[in-house]
């Protein structure tokens, strides 16, 4: 089993940036899929951004270009990159890994943009 650990946010104003952090307990190199979703009060999880072991990343539209996504497989951690925020960026943002028959979350963090 793997602990992801997420970390990086907090309160911003409209337009600033921040930069989210997910450390694993152990390696992600073996995981498939890492990936942030979002969960904005009163409304359901949303998937954010995703990037594969290849690199590959996909984005929601609503943030694409202004999110980034990354992951270091030596350091064990994935990265999301957020500029220009937006009020409807806030949420609770939560890290998955993802392999065959196994997936494991984070606990989350606030991210809260005001206007």
């Amino acid at each position: 089993q793997v602990q992801l650990v997420e970390s990086g946010g907090g309160l911003v104003q409209a337009g600033g940036s921040l930069r989210l952090s997910c450390a694993a307990s152990g390696s992600i190199s073996s995981f498939n899929t890492m990936a942030w979703y979002r969960r904005p009060p009163g409304k359901q999880r949303e998937l954010v951004a995703a990037i594969t072991s290849a690199g590959i990343s996909n984005y929601a539209d609503s943030v694409k270009g202004r999110f980034t996504i990354s992951r270091d497989n030596a350091k064990n951690t994935v990265y999301l990159q957020m500029s220009s925020l937006k009020p409807e960026d806030t949420a609770i943002y939560t890290c998955k890994a993802e392999r065959m028959n196994y997936s494991a979350w984070g606990q989350g963090t606030q991210v809260t943009v005001s206007s």
